[in-house]
């Protein structure tokens, strides 16, 4: 499969990408990338999350008032949870939310959704991104000139590059990530998703 490649300054290369069909023109496979996004979002909870039942609640353990004779329901402590400062009942506390996908429907979740991009026709291959300063201007320019100005983009590039990172991180709607870091959830939580020619080889390489 052969697409365009882009300069930056919006125009078209002398030059197209091949693209292999086996990474994006493959078979999407929706429930490999409902693992792995749902694993993704998983690993993002910090599960830090706690409250207290009666045992660690800091009172008094002596009885309130005597067993009958009162009228109401009987009560042996003020840090039971009917009572306002009592312990809570069946409270969150602290957990881990991740769970265990395997190698491979890892890798298939990421073809299946490299794959149904291309299919939707939301992948854009540009030759180089090179900024030479840190201007969020300059990163403007660069999305203007690919018409994708006020789309939520992802910019996948070989390395990192902090000129790049420092210009887009005040803009919203657009985020960068290495081609060695790519992941599911990345490529499906943007409408564009753009990528240097030389990162290809190297999703290639991964996936293959």
């Amino acid at each position: 499969m052969k697409v365009e490649v882009y300069k930056a300054d919006g125009s078209k290369a002398s030059k197209k990408a091949e693209l292999n069909d086996s990474i994006f023109g493959a078979e999407v496979n929706e429930h490999a990338i409902y693992l792995d996004v749902k694993q993704y979002l998983a690993h993002q909870r910090q599960g830090t999350h706690s409250s207290k039942e009666r045992g660690q609640i800091a009172g008094s353990t002596r009885k309130i008032k005597k067993q009958k004779g009162t009228g109401t329901a009987r009560a042996g402590s003020i840090k039971s949870p009917i009572f306002r400062g009592g312990g809570r009942v069946f409270g969150p506390e602290p957990r881990y939310y991740g769970f265990k996908v395997n190698k491979k429907t890892k890798q298939v979740a990421r073809i299946s959704a490299l794959s149904s991009k291309v299919k939707a026709q939301e992948v854009m291959v540009v030759d180089k991104i090179d900024l030479g300063a840190p201007k969020t201007t300059g990163m403007i320019e660069l999305l203007a000139n690919l018409k994708l100005s006020g789309k939520k983009t992802l910019l996948v590039l070989p390395e990192p590059d902090k000129n790049v990172y420092l210009s887009s991180r005040n803009l919203r709607g657009v985020s960068y990530i290495t081609a060695s870091e790519l992941n599911t959830y990345s490529i499906l939580n943007n409408e564009k998703v753009v990528f240097c020619e030389a990162s290809i080889g190297i999703i290639e390489s991964i996936l293959s």
